[in-house]
């Protein structure tokens, strides 16, 4: 196959409820992932040496620590094949963001690999071998917006009422792994329905410690309520608040402060990548 360039689409947590604590460390939750119809890129080609080669070097990130990287070996070791590939990652999603930026990037080299190496993999495969790389990985594998509930794992395609979204990206990196180990995070919310959340929507457990930690995150988060329901997607730091047209949306993030930046997305049921396979 000739060499192809996909996207990786963003998404947004529309509520994360934090209902418990396993013996193992992983929390159980529920949340709906919102795909979005914007995101990165990744130009994918093949090669007979068989290495994995990723341009251009992410800051702080050595090669092989890359997701995208480390999702293409991981398709390598498990199909066999002797193929490598040439990969070029244009970064446009904020790192640390809770917006899916390096979950989207592994979920996009695995899917596209996997066509252009002809392994043959279905998409549960490719979902299973996505979460041994992160939590977040087979929604985007899989390509639809999703209830998710166990400790993300657990997948239901849900149908979304199309929004745009004001996403507001505050000057910080807020990590996953310290917010979850935080003595004062909440972790005894009540389970919910999907029609509950359909009906009345749903918070952040997160939320509130991540303002506190972050005052970039509560300055973002004050901005935006004045216009919509401003709140944090997964453990941010990342804010958005949802509108029912482009024009409202667009509106709305004119007014933002200069120190304040972001972009306007529209949220998708289905996701731009799988739509671009050939």
């Amino acid at each position: 196959m000739p060499a192809i360039s996909l996207p990786c689409p963003a998404k947004l947590n529309l509520f994360l409820h934090i209902t418990g604590r396993r013996a193992d460390g992983y929390h159980e939750l529920q949340t709906v992932f919102q795909l979005l119809d914007v995101g990165d890129r990744l130009e994918l080609d093949t090669n007979t040496s068989g290495e994995i080669n990723l341009a251009p070097e992410i800051p702080g990130v050595p090669h092989d620590d890359n997701l995208v990287v480390k999702a293409a070996k991981l398709l390598q070791q498990t199909s066999g094949t002797t193929l490598g590939a040439n990969l070029y990652l244009h970064k446009q999603l904020p790192m640390g963001g809770g917006i899916g930026g390096g979950s989207s990037n592994a979920a996009t080299a695995l899917v596209g690999l996997n066509a252009l190496w002809q392994c043959g993999l279905s998409d549960d495969e490719l979902a299973q071998l996505g979460r041994q790389l992160g939590a977040d990985v087979p929604v985007f594998v899989r390509g639809k917006s999703a209830w998710a509930s166990g400790i993300g794992d657990q997948l239901c395609p849900i149908e979304i009422s199309n929004q745009w979204y004001v996403i507001i990206a505050p000057s910080c990196h807020v990590s996953t792994a310290a917010i979850f180990s935080h003595k004062d995070l909440t972790r005894d919310t009540l389970a919910i329905t999907v029609a509950a959340f359909l009906e009345k929507g749903g918070k952040n457990d997160c939320q509130p410690l991540v303002e506190r930690l972050f005052p970039q995150v509560r300055d973002a988060v004050d901005w935006l309520s004045l216009y919509g329901s401003a709140q944090l997607t997964g453990t941010g730091a990342c804010v958005f608040a949802g509108f029912g047209s482009k024009q409202q949306a667009q509106n709305v993030f004119a007014k933002r402060p200069e120190h304040l930046k972001g972009f306007v997305a529209k949220g998708v049921n289905h996701s731009p990548l799988h739509q671009c396979l050939p």
